[in-house]
């Protein structure tokens, strides 16, 4: 099978991984994309965990909360070019379209898309938004989170977005709601917590595990246990209540959260993201 330059660099843009590296990868695995990043891996490239990021090329990514802060919505407009997504209009329009989304709490995809802007529905006015830039244009991604309290934050460049959801509401979670958000834009977990783990993810993270040992020459009885003990470390790196806090190492976010309130942790978070 014949490897374009184009699957290539999609590889290296990915993992990080040397450009050899990853066509030789990509050789072995046929072309495809998710066998060849696990290839890597177990190669001791030093690769890109893979993260549940909704990822696209070219656009504009925001966040916002109702002023009640009980919804919140992350969304992301995708263009082909980083000239238009950094258009003073074009991030106008985005913004529109979620602050319309927040008013009426556009619980889909679908019902954003058909709700009215300027006596056009959103899904139109995508459309309209192609004619006049020349470029496609089209709705990546659209998620969105009800809790006692939700939290927003867009990172600067309008490139990365998160949302979180809380247990309990009040003036004093203020700076513990932004801290977790910020947490999610910089640490990009896969999910809440180790019970959130897919069975599949799981399964590929001790595989891997077991293959890294196996090449260091770590006896075939020792692999499991082996594996399991980079699973844990997986848990604790990954997983949103697990990892260690980016305002304090020592603590884990769950920790901190409880010396803010005992009872306080999330509920649910979304993170929308661009590739680099």
């Amino acid at each position: 099978m014949k490897i374009t330059a184009q699957q290539v660099n999609e590889l290296r843009k990915i993992t990080g991984a040397g450009m050899m590296d990853c066509k030789n990868a990509l050789v072995e695995c046929d072309g495809d994309l998710e066998k060849a990043i696990d290839v890597l891996r177990k190669k001791g490239q030093k690769v890109a965990a893979k993260r549940a990021d909704r990822e696209a090329g070219e656009g504009v990514v925001l966040a916002k909360i109702s002023d009640d802060k009980k919804f919140g919505a992350a969304i992301m407009i995708n263009c082909e070019t980083d000239f238009v997504a950094k258009n003073a209009d074009f991030v106008s329009y985005v913004q529109s379209v979620l602050d319309l989304a927040i008013e009426n709490r556009a619980a889909s995809e679908d019902a954003l898309k058909a709700l009215t802007l300027d006596g056009r529905t959103v899904e139109e006015t995508i459309t309209d938004q192609t004619g006049v830039i020349g470029e496609k244009i089209q709705l990546g991604h659209y998620e969105v989170i009800e809790a006692e309290s939700v939290y927003a934050y867009i990172h600067p460049g309008n490139r990365i977005a998160t949302i979180a959801g809380f247990n309990l509401a009040g003036d004093k979670l203020t700076d513990a709601g932004k801290d977790v958000v910020m947490q999610i834009a910089a640490m990009s977990p896969v999910s809440l917590d180790k019970e959130d783990v897919s069975q599949e993810m799981i399964d590929r993270e001790i595989e891997i595990g077991k293959d890294q040992a196996r090449q260091e020459g770590k006896p075939e009885e020792m692999l499991e246990k082996i594996a399991l003990g980079k699973l844990n470390k997986f848990f604790k790196e990954s997983t949103l209540l697990n990892q260690a806090f980016i305002k304090d190492s020592k603590q884990s976010v769950s920790q901190y959260l409880k010396s803010v309130d005992k009872d306080l942790t999330v509920t649910a978070f979304k993170r929308l993201a661009l590739q680099s």
